[in-house]
């Protein structure tokens, strides 16, 4: 039972540790996988692992090796984001694998990548046709960025001459799950009484109202609790 009870506190002592190290590193650390993040995420999780259930070793020395390698990993991006030559060197390079149309095979090799995956990678981009790319480069993190040539590229309001306005708001969320967010309130100088004129002239409470939001174009959309869908296409068992 004493084990029991051990094993269940390091694993919660392992998920507040690990929440507490990706606030610390940032959002750009979880979203890249980069070298050194590929390198600090298996590393922080076997660290992570043993912590929950390898009871024989001290609960102190994984506490003691969980705050030593994040410090480095923390250490390395910050020098990373001082220092060119060392991002290069932590975070790797974005390689070009298609230049003016054309495959470049030598540069294909050093990353280990197959035709097959650019292919795959391709179309995840919805390009089936190969003869549509003019650049295609493999990114630090391993994606691809893809730039096609100037007949396969889609045509923008600007090429049609359709006037749009120069800038767009930012959307501001205004209830969420039925409850007001006061904070979007304060910083967009916005007032409830102004929400609660909105909602009368809807014929609506706010009980009513599961999802608000202003969005770009500066309207204000509303979902429901109660949709009204007589016959919903897709209904879970």
């Amino acid at each position: 039972m004493v084990g029991t009870f051990e094993v269940i506190i390091r694993t919660l002592a392992a998920f507040v540790l690990l929440i507490c190290i990706a606030h610390l590193l940032g959002k750009q650390t979880i979203s890249q996988m980069t070298y050194h993040d590929f390198i600090a995420s298996i590393t922080l999780g076997s660290i992570a692992g043993n912590l929950t259930f390898n009871t024989s070793i001290r609960f102190s020395n994984f506490i003691t090796a969980l705050i030593i390698f994040s410090t480095i990993i923390f250490l390395a991006t910050l020098v990373s984001l001082k220092n060119r030559n060392a991002r290069a060197f932590l975070n790797g390079e974005p390689t070009v694998v298609i230049q003016d149309g054309k495959i470049l095979e030598k540069n294909m090799g050093k990353l280990k990548f197959t035709i097959d995956s650019l292919n795959q990678a391709l179309r995840g981009k919805e390009i089936f046709d190969i003869d549509e790319v003019e650049y295609a480069i493999v990114e630090a993190g391993g994606h691809l960025s893809v730039l096609k040539k100037p007949p396969h590229r889609n045509v923008t309001k600007k090429d049609l001459g359709i006037f749009t306005p120069t800038q767009s708001a930012f959307p501001i969320e205004l209830i969420m799950d039925g409850q007001i967010i006061d904070k979007n309130f304060t910083q967009n100088h916005l007032t409830k009484s102004w929400l609660f004129t909105e909602l009368d002239q809807r014929g609506l409470t706010l009980p009513d109202v599961s999802y608000c939001v202003r969005g770009t174009n500066g309207q204000l959309y509303f979902d429901l609790y109660k949709d009204k869908i007589t016959s919903p296409i897709d209904k879970e068992s």
